[in-house]
């Protein structure tokens, strides 16, 4: 078994899509349109999806905006210096919540960012 994606709904596509790739470097692996059922897919990531776990976007027509609720949590990405990813992060336009440093309890450096619908991603710091 490995994991294939983690999907989230988005409310604007093209936003999210730019965010994803203009602010966190990933790609554009594939797109999909289901008129019929009335919604659009975009699947990114840092790799393949053969031999990578990626991120689905699903924009549902018609719908701008959702409750993210309180189960959901975060999105954690591997990055070498997490205060220098929040600096340009920052300079991109994206949006840091929680700026570098340890963790409580612990010495690992995180940060926390928000993508354009307030999805929470985390930053760890990593060789």
């Amino acid at each position: 078994m490995r994991m294939l994606h983690t999907m989230l709904r988005v409310g604007s596509l093209q936003k999210s899509i730019t965010f994803y790739t203009e602010v966190l470097g990933m790609s554009v692996l594939r797109e999909e349109e289901f008129a019929e059922a009335k919604f659009n897919l975009a699947f990114l990531g840092y790799g393949d999806e053969q031999s990578n776990t990626v991120l689905e976007l699903t924009y549902n027509w018609g719908v701008d905006s959702y409750d993210l609720g309180s189960a959901y949590g975060h999105i954690a990405i591997a990055v070498p210096n997490a205060a220098e990813a929040c600096a340009q992060i920052k300079a991109l336009g994206g949006k840091v919540i929680r700026e570098a440093g340890p963790m409580m309890g612990s010495t690992e450096v995180i940060a926390f960012i928000e993508d354009p619908d307030g999805y929470k991603i985390e930053l760890i710091e990593k060789d």
